[in-house]
């Protein structure tokens, strides 16, 4: 009788393979062993995942698995990952496939994590992380990932502080620092976008005085290229001008990894809060040109640490995941997902009050921060995995106990039957002795 194991390779990967969701992965894989092992070298859930935007979220500071049906304008459906429950975390950078996990409150290592291999590696610093550091993922011409760390150091000229660069090479295990001084700095922490691997950010002109708001002649577009390791020149944003805007926010997203988003929102002395979102239609290290989205007038202050989002191309629409209060100036603030379309179209979902933070924490309450659409990978994280060394001298450890043992306890079994066997000639012997003595015993009683 012929299984589910029996189906033709071309029918499972084709047609069963591309249209289960990515959340039914764990059931594949429990299916047959033929199946577990096409699922390994087989990204699931292709044609499924065009239907919606499927990825991962912070929320409350954990990792959470988000699935939106903007087909029927459903709520976001959002679960947490049970699998990194256990681990605090900060905030989460996607790339590749790959998720960047900061740890909470530990300045010892980061996780990287592919969920569709269910791999980690962990990473660990060459002194130690900061929480004011900014991390992001890229990888070279060859497939090599790495990560790039944004932190503040001493000068030892100066004495002021001033950003510094370090790059992680996965192939090496081994941090270098980047001799860069940069005439340049971040609004907050930035929202980077990785395309064919380099990363884009946005920064703007460095100014000597603190608390300036920026304006929007001051933004432009920065590329880091993992190949050669190096920033680029300032590339231009499509920032409109006009006279009344006072200062401007902005935000970078990647959208089916081929294009950048942009959302852009003007402060106004009569605050209208418009906000406009912009795609590229031509993209590289240093050159960029860009066209006009969706733009939509009277919406909602964006939360500059919050204010992350994800561009719809074909539904024409954008979300943007932010902090809403229900009484403008009292608490609490709500996890609101902004659905944004045209024609000033604008709903939005309420899914939860934004937990309150420690008094010592940098941000008040809780962010909700939403990656871009996650697309599995097949990346390996086990090579050259940190750790594998004295993970291999444990297993040998462990081996080598495992043989003391056996051995130990062979000797103590030929210890047995050495004891068994002595005992037996014993008794054989002193069976014979008291056979031969009865023997003489006879012949005196029969001599007499």
């Amino acid at each position: 009788m012929k299984t589910i194991s029996d189906l033709p390779g071309d029918l499972v990967e084709e047609e069963i393979f591309s249209r289960v969701p990515l959340t039914c992965l764990r059931w594949v894989r429990s299916t047959c062993k033929k199946w577990n092992a096409i699922s390994k070298n087989l990204i699931l859930g292709k044609a499924a995942a065009r239907s919606q935007y499927m990825g991962f979220m912070m929320m409350d500071h954990r990792v959470c698995w988000m699935e939106f049906d903007l087909r029927n304008m459903v709520g976001p459906c959002i679960k947490q990952v049970s699998i990194l429950d256990q681990i605090g975390i900060s905030y989460i950078i996607e790339c590749d496939g790959l998720l960047l996990c900061v740890i909470k409150k530990d300045k010892s290592r980061l996780l990287v994590w592919n969920p569709y291999l269910g791999q980690t590696r962990w990473i660990q610093p060459r002194t130690e992380f900061d929480k004011l550091d900014s991390y992001s993922l890229g990888y070279d011409k060859y497939g090599n990932h790495k990560i790039l760390r944004f932190f503040f150091c001493r000068s030892s000229s100066s004495g002021a502080y001033v950003l510094g660069f370090e790059i992680y090479d996965f192939s090496s295990n081994s941090w270098k620092a980047l001799d860069v001084t940069p005439d340049w700095e971040f609004q907050s922490r930035p929202r980077f976008g990785n395309l064919k691997g380099n990363i884009y950010f946005c920064a703007m002109k460095r100014t000597s005085a603190p608390g300036v708001i920026p304006r929007k002649e001051e933004f432009f577009l920065l590329c880091f290229d993992c190949t050669t390791e190096s920033f680029s020149r300032p590339l231009p944003l499509p920032l409109p001008l006009d006279s009344d805007s006072i200062g401007v926010y902005v935000s970078l997203t990647c959208v089916r990894q081929e294009q950048l988003a942009l959302l852009y929102q003007r402060w106004d002395r009569e605050p209208t809060y418009s906000i406009e979102f912009y795609l590229t239609d031509k993209i590289d290290p240093n050159a960029v040109s860009w066209r006009k989205f969706l733009i939509t007038f009277n919406a909602f202050p964006v939360d500059r640490s919050a204010g992350t989002f994800f561009i719809d191309e074909e539904k024409k629409l954008a979300v943007v995941f932010d902090l809403d209060v229900a009484v403008p100036g009292h608490d609490p603030l709500y996890q609101t997902a902004h659905i944004i379309g045209e024609d000033g179209y604008l709903r939005s979902f309420n899914f939860g009050v934004a937990p309150k933070l420690g008094r010592f924490s940098d941000y008040k309450f809780s962010l909700p921060l939403v990656c871009s659409p996650y697309v599995p990978s097949l990346v390996q994280l086990q090579i050259n995995q940190p750790g594998k060394c004295k993970q291999r001298h444990y297993q040998n450890c462990f081996l080598l106990q495992c043989f003391v043992c056996c051995v130990f306890a062979i000797y103590h079994l030929l210890l047995k039957v050495v004891a068994s066997v002595l005992l037996f000639t014993s008794l054989v012997m002193y069976n014979q002795i008291g056979y031969q003595l009865k023997s003489v015993t006879c012949d005196l009683c029969n001599v007499g």
